[in-house]
């Protein structure tokens, strides 16, 4: 079944959306892959394909129970301009940094 790609504003903002909430570090992998997914307007098996995976690999990721590789990582996050890297485990601590550009101070 082919899903329906959202029109090129709805995109745009949901991409907009899924960036803030990757930078903020509000999203975890299984939710972040599937969002990338669905805002390219994609199933499972046409996401999988498309990015050179298999469809259990995409399912176990998106359902939280995958361990994918970098490479596999790597291609799932070059469609949306993304690479692998670490994000700051506490939110706020993200935040603090995105807003005044330097870490706050640690006794």
């Amino acid at each position: 079944m082919q899903r329906r790609r959202p029109d090129s504003q709805t995109v745009r903002r949901l991409r907009d959306a899924l960036a803030t909430d990757i930078a903020y570090g509000r999203l975890e992998l299984a939710q972040a892959v599937k969002r990338m997914r669905k805002i390219s307007g994609l199933t499972q098996v046409q996401f999988a394909k498309h990015r050179g995976m298999s469809l259990l690999t995409l399912k176990r990721i998106e359902s939280g129970k995958g361990n994918p590789t970098i490479e596999t990582l790597e291609s799932v996050g070059k469609l949306f301009g993304l690479r692998v890297a670490f994000v700051h485990a506490d939110p706020e601590t993200t935040a603090y940094w995105l807003e005044h550009g330097d870490p706050p101070e640690t006794d």
